[in-house]
């Protein structure tokens, strides 16, 4: 048709993935190099991992309090006024003693925090998964939009091209005689509501964009249409099945239960005896001032040790440790229906990411039979229309019907693999080492930082300064919503 123009399909994915022009893009960008990009650069996730290492350290702390501990203590005293009853006190005296203290039994207090400490360390690390799956499922929505808004926008800006010429031949055949003044104004009319639908479309296509720059960290480069989606089950119940074993942030409430029970043993343990043993070594050195006027007899240096045992008995706390055990119970309570609440929020999260997937090819079957008979249709219009059985508005409105059919059919196939990928993160099956992402090094493993940390006891051992890793955007221009033409390509949207 005159006046058509058309995208490579480098640009339009071959019209989300609904095309074959067997046309090769060149350095075109592949859904697999976004997921990429996020992995390594997204700042969100980037803070997950940090926060987790954080929680790594929680062990080491908790393990720190049932470990032997010493310090060393040094004082200088300078006795400005003595008692007057006293002819020995010294003026002045330096005293330096390190200590040790061992704790032998604190009521499982420190066992239990240890224990708990390693369960909320499964569930950050559950949580992470979370985070890198909810991030890639939003990357596959940002890649897809981005497509689906570029074929929009190069659909709408068909339809200018075939409405400006419609409008050139309806006043051609007006000036002759052939139409009427009523005929041109609905040619100028549907131009115009054409051109407001080709503004938003380009508005929307720099909104998708932007969106992308911000998950991905730079901006969309030919994107190219996406790989068939992995892993799939056959039926919802497979998947509901495959989630309640794998969803991570259901596997994170259950641990943060487990957790929450140790919890209550800690609270529990304040109203059990402590044991420790300690010992100390203390040189004092009174700078020849003990003894005043018979300063001589005394020793004004010594050094003294101590060591023993000591036993704490609670006996009365004004109710403390009853209080913080209810209060724990309440939290352990609060933990264990959360872990429900999680389960009938995957159930349903499942259930419903399954329905618009089937749905959505439901509707993309359903599109591709209206744009093949809209097409049919507009054919046989044009020809009535040229011999005068169908007016202009008739062409019209096929014209907008087939507009209509594939932008419904390019929306479809973009919210069925969204809509997929949900499934697949919904199951706990959307993570780097399922989709098999090459980062350009071995996969993050968080287990990697806590077997690091775990066993370390030294005061000094300290990690690098902290920088961000993510990428800036700063630097990346504004986008624009043009997309690449070539005028004398076939149609596109052909199927």
């Amino acid at each position: 048709m005159p006046g058509k123009g058309v995208l490579r399909c480098s640009g339009m994915a071959a019209l989300l993935m609904g095309t074959a022009l067997g046309c090769n893009a060149v350095q075109a960008e592949t859904l697999r190099d976004a997921l990429v990009s996020a992995y390594n650069s997204n700042p969100s996730l980037q803070a997950a991992r940090a926060q987790q290492r954080a929680t790594d350290e929680d062990v080491t702390i908790n393990r720190a309090a049932g470990l032997p501990s010493a310090e060393a203590t040094a004082n200088h005293i300078e006795f400005l006024k003595t008692s007057p009853n006293s002819f020995t006190e010294p003026e002045r005296r330096l005293l330096i003693g390190p200590d040790l203290t061992v704790p032998v039994y604190s009521g499982g207090a420190v066992r239990n925090s240890i224990k708990a400490a390693k369960e909320r360390v499964s569930a950050g690390q559950a949580d992470l998964r979370g985070t890198e799956s909810s991030i890639f499922a939003q990357v596959v929505a940002a890649y897809m939009d981005v497509l689906r808004n570029e074929a929009l926008v190069a659909l709408s800006a068909n339809q200018v091209d075939v409405l400006t010429v419609n409008l050139q031949a309806t006043g051609d055949r007006f000036e002759i005689g052939d139409l009427t003044r009523t005929d041109v104004a609905q040619s100028e009319s549907r131009l115009a509501l054409a051109e407001g639908d080709l503004r938003n479309a380009r508005a929307n296509l720099i909104a998708a964009r932007e969106t992308y720059i911000q998950l991905v960290g730079h901006a969309p480069d030919d994107l190219q249409a996406p790989p068939p989606l992995p892993g799939l089950p056959e039926n919802v119940g497979e998947a509901v099945v495959t989630a309640l074993e794998n969803n991570p942030d259901l596997i994170a409430a259950k641990e943060r239960a487990q957790a929450a029970g140790y919890d209550s043993e800690v609270a529990g343990s304040g109203r059990l005896p402590r044991l420790g043993l300690f010992a100390g070594l203390d040189y004092t050195d009174y700078y020849g001032t003990l003894g005043g006027p018979v300063s001589s007899d005394f020793r004004q240096r010594e050094t003294t040790a101590n060591a023993g045992v000591q036993l704490t008995i609670p006996i009365f706390q004004g109710g403390l440790p009853a209080a913080r055990q209810r209060q724990a119970y309440a939290r352990e309570s609060a933990a264990l229906e959360q872990a429900v609440a999680m389960e009938r929020s995957v159930i349903a999260q499942v259930r419903g990411a399954w329905a618009s997937w089937q749905a959505a090819n439901a509707v993309i079957e359903s599109s591709q039979s209206a744009v093949a008979a809209a097409e049919l249709s507009l054919e046989g219009v044009r020809a009535e229309n040229s011999i005068g059985n169908r007016t202009i508005l008739d062409v019209l409105n096929a014209e907008q019907e087939l507009l209509s059919a594939r932008a419904q059919l390019v929306t479809a196939r973009r919210n069925a693999y969204v809509a997929g990928f949900s499934v697949l993160a919904a199951m706990g099956k959307a993570e780097a080492r399922d989709l098999n992402l090459d980062p350009g090094g071995v996969l993050y493993d968080p287990q990697t930082n806590y077997e690091r940390v775990r066993g370390k006891i030294f005061d000094w051992q300290r990690d690098q300064e902290p920088a961000a890793i993510s990428t800036s955007t700063v630097d990346i221009p504004a986008p624009d919503a043009e997309i690449a033409v070539e005028p004398d390509s076939p149609d596109v949207t052909n199927n």
